[in-house]
């Protein structure tokens, strides 16, 4: 994943009493071959966690940040709408964590990868099951579409949280505002953003909970198996990045993501 690196230590500065060369840290550091991170920017890896593994703790904190702020309790059933990493890795911590998980994805190889991972992959939005369809406490929709808004908004129960994870890049349809604002106001539905940086960076003394806080969680659950990310990426040179991209871009690439082996260089 983009901003995660995975590396091992060669130096530490003068006042740095809890990190020694040898070991493996993890950073949301850039794509290059060598990192260079302040001490509380670092996360050291379990003891004998795979790295490549490690790499998708970054995208996890994506929607632990909504698992943190949520106002929606266990066992209250959750949907996630979009499957791909973020929405794939979204199903696995909240079924994880005590709720019902359903993901929902119109494509079938990625509810297949969801099917295959032990977990809730549904055929079609619950808008259309009557058994789902406004009993939904919780809507992670990490599509970006706003046909999976606007529905998601229609299946929540009242007072049901749309929290909008994915990106919406363009518009994929014409719907008029007044659809949605109609969906809001009827089913009392708290629509808000999924903005992850909603939390701090650190805990504090009054406040737990942070982005550093998750991280260090991920990757204990990764490692615990807890949460199962093997089969997510494939690995690739840095020499074929531009190949990866394209893939990707395209829907091309044999995994959800890809994690670049620095050692190949």
């Amino acid at each position: 994943p983009g901003y995660a690196a995975v590396f091992r230590v060669d130096e530490v500065g003068e006042n740095v009493p809890n990190i020694r060369p040898g070991q493996l840290a993890f950073c949301m550091g850039p794509h290059r071959s060598y990192q260079r991170m302040r001490e509380d920017h670092v996360v050291l890896l379990p003891e004998g966690m795979d790295p490549f593994n490690a790499l998708c703790a970054r995208i996890m904190v994506v929607s632990m940040s909504t698992l943190t702020t949520t106002t929606t309790r266990p066992p209250a059933r959750v949907l996630v709408c979009g499957l791909g990493l973020i929405g794939h890795l979204a199903v696995q911590i909240f079924s994880e964590s005590g709720y019902e998980t359903y993901g929902y994805d119109p494509l079938p190889e990625r509810r297949q990868l969801l099917l295959d991972a032990g977990y809730n992959a549904l055929p079609e939005h619950p808008l259309h099951n009557p058994a789902l369809c406004g009993t939904i406490g919780l809507v992670l929709e990490c599509s970006g579409n706003e046909q999976s808004v606007l529905d998601s908004c229609r299946a929540v129960r009242k007072r049901g949280e749309v929290v909008l994870v994915g990106v919406p890049w363009r518009a994929r349809t014409d719907l008029p505002a007044w659809d949605l604002l109609h969906a809001v106001f009827h089913h009392f539905v708290v629509l808000r953003s999924g903005w992850e940086w909603e939390l701090p960076l650190h805990d504090t003394e009054f406040r737990r909970n942070s982005i550093f806080g998750n991280l260090h969680a991920a990757l204990r659950w990764i490692n615990d198996g807890v949460v199962s990310v093997d089969a997510l990426y494939k690995k690739a040179r840095p020499a074929d990045c531009q190949a990866v991209f394209t893939a990707l871009k395209n829907q091309e690439w044999p995994a959800l993501t890809a994690a670049f082996d620095w050692t190949t260089v």
